[in-house]
C-alpha cells in the first residue's frame, strides 16, 4: 500500500478512537455509493455525523482541513443525502472535519464540529 494510503488509514483510526472516546457510535467507515464516499458516519444524541478525515505529516503549507474544498463539501453533502435516503433516517445531519497532523510517534487532532452546512 502506498505511504499516503497508510497515513490516511492511520488518521481514520485515530479519528474513530477520538469519536468513540467522546461517546459517538460509529455506524459506517469508508461508506461508498458510486463515486461518493464518506470517511466516517457516526451518531451522537439525535444527530448523524458525517466526518471527513484529513491527515498530513505537516501543516507547513496549510492545515489539513483546508483541503476540504467546495467541491469536496458538495460531494459529501450529496453522499450524506444518499445515505439518509437509503437508510430512511429522520435525524439532523451534521458535517464535521477531523484534521490530524502525525509527526514521528505523536499526533495532533482538531475536530471541527459543524464545519460546513448544506446550501439550500
Amino acid at each position: 500500500m502506498a505511504e499516503h494510503n497508510e497515513l490516511g488509514k492511520s488518521g481514520e483510526q485515530i479519528a474513530i478512537e477520538h469519536l468513540t472516546n467522546k461517546g459517538y457510535k460509529i455506524l459506517e467507515t469508508n461508506w461508498r455509493a458510486g463515486r461518493f464516499e464518506i470517511d466516517i458516519i457516526a451518531q451522537v444524541n439525535k444527530q448523524i455525523i458525517v466526518a471527513e478525515v484529513k491527515t498530513r505529516t505537516s501543516n507547513y503549507l496549510m492545515e489539513p482541513e483546508a483541503a476540504v474544498t467546495k467541491d469536496k463539501r458538495r460531494m459529501l453533502i450529496k453522499a450524506a443525502d444518499i445515505y439518509v435516503q437509503r437508510h430512511n433516517i429522520d435525524l439532523e445531519v451534521r458535517f464535521d472535519i477531523i484534521s490530524i497532523v502525525i509527526s514521528k510517534e505523536e499526533f495532533r487532532i482538531n475536530h471541527i464540529e459543524d464545519a460546513f452546512y448544506p446550501m439550500m
